[in-house]
């Protein structure tokens, strides 16, 4: 399976080699109604991932399913307008694809982002938040499966998934543009129901600060690959088992929506002052 899936993802790699021109520093993966911020890259090259050999096709309500190459902030990007989840019907291969795909052709550092719920009462809908660390409470693991050298190590560590320099990074931009921005942890969860009052309960005693069906088989499919790896979460609504109303997707996309000003300034001046010396390599 592993020999299968990397002939895959040289063969996605190798069709958009020919389309994106130089290579990407970033990946960028943007979220549930953040999918804005790819409308503001430079020179701007777009790929529908129907076209992309092997793509998964992105499904979920939010999600545009494109991929879109250009410059921010001086950086050239690797934009995914809108992601797969294992809640839609694909393998964890396949939910990771596109991360592979960022990383052959020489992506090495990841900014990871996500509409999520929070647990905590004190926080608001439409906070930003930098993520610490996370739970896998998804039921499985993208890399069970043959280990595939090229990509990395059987075991790969997580104890710090996330490069704590870039989270430095986006604390100061945050300070400076005066906006609050969270710092916790993220639950991720398969999906696609939405928790039980019981669920949230659990969770909160776990330690978990925000809730989201995404995000962490990428973030530790970025790290089996030794890439550096930030995330970032818009609060789209306090998924709180007392309240007596739990969101819906429209309200989720929406708060996302109304966030996306502040996202887009915070993201722009990281990808700015992200220093990126050792992000494209041995591996073009």
């Amino acid at each position: 399976m592993s020999s299968l899936a990397f002939s895959h993802v040289q063969e996605a790699a190798d069709y958009l080699r020919n389309h994106i021109g130089s290579a990407p520093q970033i990946s960028l993966t943007l979220g549930s109604g953040l999918g804005s911020l790819a409308d503001q890259l430079e020179d701007a090259i777009t790929i529908p991932y129907s076209e992309i050999p092997h793509f998964p096709l992105s499904t979920a309500p939010g999600h545009a399913g494109a991929m879109v190459v250009g410059n921010l902030s001086g950086k050239r990007v690797l934009c995914y307008k809108g992601r797969v989840h294992f809640y839609e019907g694909y393998s964890m291969e396949q939910v990771i694809f596109p991360v592979r795909v960022s990383h052959a052709l020489g992506a090495r550092t990841f900014i990871i982002t996500n509409a999520c719920g929070g647990l905590r009462e004190d926080w608001n809908a439409g906070d930003l938040m930098v993520q610490r660390d996370f739970i896998n409470f998804t039921g499985t693991n993208p890399l069970i499966g043959p280990n595939e050298n090229a990509w990395g190590e059987r075991f790969t560590g997580m104890f710090d998934p996330y490069f704590e320099e870039y989270r430095q990074l986006a604390k100061t931009v945050a300070r400076e543009q005066n906006l609050e921005l969270r710092d916790g942890v993220y639950l991720g969860v398969s999906g696609p129901t939405y928790a039980t009052r019981a669920d949230l309960k659990a969770y909160r005693m776990w330690g978990a600060d925000t809730i989201g069906m995404s995000t962490v088989p990428e973030v530790m499919a970025a790290r089996h690959l030794g890439a550096r790896v930030l995330g970032i979460s818009t609060v789209t609504d306090l998924a709180i088992p007392e309240q007596p109303h739990h969101t819906t997707e429209q309200e989720v996309i929406a708060v996302a929506a109304a966030s996306s000003e502040k996202f887009k300034k915070l993201l722009k001046e990281v990808v700015l002052r992200m220093d990126l010396a050792d992000s494209v390599g041995e591996h073009l």
